[in-house]
């Protein structure tokens, strides 16, 4: 009982030696940082259904195909053909090809802004959010460095969220993260400062693009339970865990 009390004790220091959680400033949710000023637009591509979709993509590319000087005269009878058709098809939906393509530019620019642009509100405030870290390598100052995204597995095995949903991290000397998407709560200064950067994570590198700058002020590492973060189990819980896994469930003596 004596070595088994000395060492909950030791290992409860050290888990309870976590950063001081500061008073927190303004607690973010992700779908606070993008600008809501760009977040609503017309986009006639959200009304197409899979089938169209499908078809308009078909018709860029048989209109490809006849502006090149390529294939027979047979292949290019059968492509105009073709392209007529799905046209037609496209036409008895009420969907204007040649409008629609003149909107590409226009919506892939509204998109950009979307995906981009940060909230000016918060922009230099001190805030709290909570996220997954990605470790990262340090500023030419010495910096620690860290990206946060709000899901597990993103710029892995998952897609890079947008950049305005990914936050670069400069971190006190006192944490830096132990493993790939660590659950943390920071609290810190928010800056919208756009910046890029490729580095390796798990599956190659990434390119890391990122509207957000967060200084911290204080690191709350964090568990997960389901898909919430939640704060970390006390040092009890986890030697209670522990003991069960190694007898089964079944209890041990005090």
């Amino acid at each position: 009982m004596g070595n088994w009390f000395r060492f909950a004790v030791f290992a409860g220091m050290v888990w309870g030696a976590q950063p001081a959680f500061a008073t927190p400033g303004t607690v973010l949710d992700w779908t606070d940082l993008p600008d809501p000023s760009v977040q609503v637009f017309e986009d006639p591509y959200r009304d197409l259904g899979p089938e169209q979709f499908d078809d308009l993509l078909y018709v860029v590319r048989l209109r490809g195909r006849l502006q090149q000087d390529a294939g027979s005269t047979e292949d290019r009878q059968k492509w105009q053909e073709l392209l007529t058709e799905t046209e037609d098809a496209l036409a008895d939906g009420g969907i204007d090809v040649d409008w629609l393509l003149d909107q590409r530019e226009v919506v892939t620019e509204r998109r950009r802004k979307a995906g981009t642009y940060g909230n000016p509100q918060i922009d230099g405030q001190t805030v709290t959010v909570a996220g997954f870290a990605i470790p990262a390598p340090a500023d030419p100052d010495g910096r620690p460095v860290a990206y946060l995204v709000p899901q597990r597995g993103m710029c892995s095995h998952l897609p890079p969220p947008p950049p305005n949903q990914m936050i670069r991290v400069r971190l006190n000397d006192d944490w830096t993260p132990s493993y790939f998407h660590e659950p943390v709560r920071l609290t810190g200064v928010l800056t919208i400062s756009p910046s890029e950067q490729s580095m390796m994570v798990v599956d190659g590198f990434m390119p890391m693009h990122a509207t957000f700058q967060l200084d911290t002020e204080s690191v709350e590492t964090l568990e997960t339970q389901g898909d919430q973060l939640e704060w970390s189990d006390s040092a009890a819980d986890r030697f209670r865990a522990a003991r069960q896994r190694k007898t089964g469930g079944a209890q041990t003596s005090q």
